[in-house]
């Protein structure tokens, strides 16, 4: 299964994100430990989504690279001529 573990330092910028998203749009208040439990639950529902995306998303800009790198080998043949 996969699972996906923040750093430390990028989670405690996150859970400040959401609890100034709570405050803002909803005018609730949610403490640290709730913050990361809805974190950590989002992950876990949306993360392999998310990352699937992303490895098709690499997956497609892979091929592109190397069709671009199969064009430039090509124009770099000598024509062989023949005699």
């Amino acid at each position: 299964m996969l699972q996906i573990k923040l750093p430390k330092e990028d989670k405690d910028v996150i859970i400040r994100s959401v609890q100034t998203y709570f405050e803002e749009e909803r005018g609730e208040s949610i403490g640290e430990l709730a913050a990361e439990q809805l974190i950590d639950f989002m992950i876990g529902e949306l993360g392999p989504a998310v990352y699937n995306k992303a490895i098709e998303n690499v997956r497609k800009m892979i091929f592109e690279k190397n069709s671009q790198v199969d064009d430039e080998l090509y124009a770099l043949q000598k024509p062989i001529q023949r005699r």
